[in-house]
């Protein structure tokens, strides 16, 4: 949770340090989705996620960064801590088509990897554009890099997880290894103003391995989110996190459901 706080604070001093720069262009555009619970007493959990946009444009150009985090705990001991940064440049050609280039950044100690990073050049298509509908397509060439998480195993052969609550010693370990390869990505992302104070929105997203196709991840994030100020909204979301080629022991698909207070200005 410590990194995802400072990663947020950091982002934020760098963006307002560009705002300081930028005077010209359109204002700074905010987007963040909090959320936050913690009970005492029978039970003592924490669980906290935050989802922040940060967008600034001027003539051609857009610079845009998102900071993605879950951090959960249960009697003080990590039972999730993941998060994604990616920051973006794009260059409008049209009103509609854009040249992009992206680099992104993803740590979860409870997946297969270590880290992900990739970053490499694309183009953004907006096929709809109107009041109530916006479709947005995009394409990246990468260069990707994954640092595959050793495997610990325990003196029974079981697998020893993070953050191991139980000390067991690691007496066989298979070392993970650093892969790099060229991999595209695609993106979609849809939003429906269904009524003037609700919106529906869905992103879809798929990177692929060039060479080992079997070697690809999905990303889809759907919500629904409910204005009741200028300001502040209420929603709900549900992303699926997909891994093809998961480690011995790891699932496939990490699910997450959270219910947000969203703040846009």
């Amino acid at each position: 949770m410590k990194k995802i706080i400072l990663s947020a604070l950091v982002a934020s001093s760098l963006v307002m340090a560009a705002e300081s720069d930028l005077k010209t262009g359109t204002p700074l555009v905010t987007h963040t989705e909090f959320g936050y619970i913690e009970t005492q007493g029978n039970t003592v959990t924490k669980t906290f996620n935050l989802e922040s946009k940060i967008k600034k444009s001027w003539e051609k150009h857009i610079f845009s960064l998102l900071l993605d985090g879950q951090y959960a705990s249960d009697k003080s001991i990590e039972t999730k801590n993941k998060y994604l940064v990616e920051l973006e440049y794009d260059y409008e050609i049209t009103d509609r088509f854009a040249f992009s280039y992206l680099t992104g950044f993803k740590q979860d100690k409870f997946s297969t990897f270590n880290y992900q990073f990739y970053t490499g050049p694309g183009a953004k298509y907006k096929a709809v554009k109107t009041k109530k509908h916006n479709l947005s397509l995009e394409g990246n060439i990468l260069y990707s890099q994954d640092d595959i998480a050793n495997i610990n195993y325990a003196a029974d052969g079981s697998i020893i997880d993070y953050p191991n609550p139980d000390n067991k010693p690691t007496v066989t370990r298979v070392d993970g290894e650093l892969n790099d390869y060229a991999s595209l990505r695609t993106k979609g992302v849809y939003s429906w103003q269904i009524l003037e104070n609700l919106k529906f929105e869905q992103e879809l997203s798929y990177r692929v391995d060039l060479e080992e196709t079997k070697n690809f991840f999905a990303f889809s994030k759907t919500a629904f989110s409910s204005k009741f100020s200028d300001v502040f909204s209420a929603g709900i979301s549900y992303k699926v996190d997909y891994v093809n080629m998961p480690s011995t022991g790891k699932d496939y698909t990490d699910r997450t459901f959270t219910a947000n207070l969203i703040i846009d200005f």
